[in-house]
């Protein structure tokens, strides 16, 4: 969602604020802005609605100088997307940029006016501006003062405040919105991100919840929920640099299919021997808690919820554990019976996706034996307050449609449930054996995969007129197909559906006719006659059918049926390999649609508000 960049630097920061923002475009948004203190101690303040290259445009027309300053993406909760409502927000000497949903703000707006302060814009933000400058007459500490504000917010936050008559000064508070500090040399940043910061510094300092934190050119001071001195630990960033440069591609998620056989071989190096899982590297204490979980209970959002959807085959079939795979934002609130010996994992890309968040903290207060993410954030919230922590390494991932994302959980989790089997000594040697073969060979088969572009690309011109689209699959390959018409709509605005393909006849079938492509899966495993059934089903309506089938299949392409014929893979490994063809169709659907594909309307990478 929102981006929030600051600094507090001897040089002029425009362009290091606007870079950042850059940086951060990935994340989703309607609007930007600055805000930056000069020597003689004015405040110099440039909003634009639309793109970050709107702001840099009016900053290098108005020329901002000054070494203290903050910068903002909005992407609209309260109020339009607009100049008045983005931010940052003023209130007499205070400016604020704020990331998340302050709950309370009605109430706490209905106050401030009774107080006398007249509102400017719509936001919920506007409240936190006005409340640190309320504070702030009655002493003479902004850290104090936004201290007080913390403590009468409701909600989620990270928030940087700053006051012109304070230049070299900016105070941040963090409640369940991420904020990270980057540390220099006589300098010092913050984000709500390192990739904003990477091009000035590689040292960082991630606040904890209920956090807040001072931070000059030279300290950084930090205050926990109590307002005792705390010490947050400093460590070392080995992001890319080059993690939001294209490169050769045209769009970052060009980029990022591209990148999934490099990015499969980093989540399993040093995860795999010749022919077993090594199961310490799970996580701390895999191997103790491992042997004892009875149940598994996935929790995520999004392409995250479907890669769980795919695992749950694997933990029943491979490694004899009950699966429950349940959407964060329904789990959170309902009311449940936790199992005996469950294990909780949560599935995110960012690590600080906020329904999962909450419902992990929901879920440890409810006796779960263990809780594990699987991430591809170090340092992230949902690594800082799981037990254990199996990180995907997937890289930065930009395009807010996720492809490498979504892969290399799949094969985290594939890793996870062979080492369960094996601990629980369900699967043998032999099967572990198997699986590991797979893994190994699967990212020069993804490699291949990817060769297929052209074909996908000329086969996309298909769709160029059709609004709708049905994907079909059975048994794991329904979630792929699930993922598949996910990332259809995401970035091509079609509308796609998936179903079970076993499920035609209770509905779907409604639908069928030569208006509407319908995309099988079609691996070559124990349910291919039931889905040459299903294919024929559609065929007799009239059906318009695109079948994505294993080279054992036995299809033969006719009228009305075009087939597009993959190597055979391992059947434990396939539902990974066919997710690639599924993204690239996606992408040349999108790119002949002449749609946004890596900032998709309405859409942001990392949801952080409910």
């Amino acid at each position: 969602m929102c981006g929030i960049v600051g600094a507090v630097a001897q040089r002029d920061i425009a362009e290091i604020l606007v870079e950042g923002l850059r940086r951060l475009e990935y994340r989703g948004y309607d609007s930007a802005g600055v805000a930056i203190v000069d020597q003689d101690n004015n405040l110099q303040r440039i909003r634009s609605l639309g793109k970050v290259k709107e702001l840099a445009a009016a900053v290098d027309t108005e020329q901002p100088i000054g070494g203290t300053g903050i910068a903002h993406t909005r992407w609209a909760t309260h109020g339009e997307p607009s100049q008045v409502n983005a931010h940052p927000h003023v209130s007499g000497d205070i400016a604020v940029v704020h990331n998340g949903i302050i709950e309370n703000h009605e109430a706490l707006r209905e106050l401030l006016q009774q107080r006398g302060y007249v509102f400017q814009s719509q936001t919920d933000t506007e409240v936190i501006a006005h409340l640190v400058e309320w504070e702030l007459r009655s002493t003479d500490s902004l850290l104090d003062a936004v201290q007080k504000t913390a403590a009468q917010l409701d909600g989620a936050y990270g928030t940087v405040v700053l006051n012109r008559l304070e230049p070299g000064k900016l105070i941040v508070a963090r409640s369940g919105s991420p904020i990270v500090i980057g540390l220099g040399v006589g300098e010092n940043f913050l984000a709500s991100d390192q990739l904003a910061l990477l091009s000035v510094t590689r040292r960082f300092m991630y606040l904890e919840e209920g956090d807040v934190a001072e931070v000059t050119r030279r300290d950084v001071s930090v205050f926990d929920i109590n307002g005792n001195a705390v010490t947050r630990e400093i460590t070392e960033s080995n992001a890319e640099h080059d993690a939001g440069d294209k490169g050769k591609y045209r769009h970052f998620m060009q980029k990022e299919i591209f990148e999934q056989p490099v990015a499969l071989t980093n989540t399993m190096e040093g995860r795999l021997s010749a022919n077993s899982v090594i199961t310490q590297s799970i996580g701390v204490n895999a191997a103790e808690i491992l042997p004892k979980v009875e149940h598994v209970q996935i929790i995520a959002c999004g392409t995250s919820y479907n890669a769980g959807m795919t695992a749950r085959y694997w933990f029943e079939s491979l490694a004899g554990v009950s699966c429950d795979v349940e959407i964060a934002s329904e789990f959170r609130y309902r009311k449940f019976v936790t199992r005996p010996n469950s294990l909780l994992i949560t599935l995110s890309q960012s690590g600080e996706t906020a329904d999962t968040l909450a419902a992990l903290r929901l879920a440890k207060e409810k006796g779960y034996m263990a809780a594990m993410t699987v991430c591809n954030v170090a340092g992230s919230s949902l690594v800082r307050e799981s037990d254990f922590a199996f990180m995907t390494r997937a890289g930065t991932e930009i395009g807010v449609a996720s492809t490498k994302a979504f892969t290399t959980q799949l094969s985290a989790l594939l890793m996870l449930v062979t080492a369960l089997g094996k601990e629980k000594k369900v699967i043998s040697a032999d099967t572990e054996a198997e699986i590991v073969t797979a893994l190994h060979a699967l990212p020069a088969q993804i490699e291949t995969s990817l060769s297929f572009d052209k074909e996908i690309e000329a086969l996309a011109t298909d769709f160029a007129d059709k609004h709708h689209t049905l994907f079909l699959g059975r048994g794991e390959f329904y979630p792929i197909a699930m993922e598949a018409a996910l990332k259809l709509k995401e970035i091509s605005y079609i509308h796609a559906e998936a179903y079970a393909a076993g499920e035609l006849k209770h509905g779907p079938l409604a639908l069928v006719d030569a208006d509407m492509p319908v995309v099988v899966i079609a691996p070559t495993n124990e349910l291919l006659e039931k889905l040459k059934s299903n294919i024929e089903e559609v065929r007799a309506r009239g059906g318009l059918l695109y079948v994505f089938a294993d080279a054992d299949a036995g299809f033969v392409a006719s009228e009305g049926m075009k087939i597009i014929t993959m190597p055979h893979v391992s059947e434990i490994t396939a539902p990974i390999f066919y997710t690639l063809p599924m993204q690239l169709l996606s992408y040349h659907v999108a790119l002949i649609k002449g749609t946004d594909v890596d900032q998709p309307r309405n859409l942001a990478k990392a949801v952080t508000v409910e």
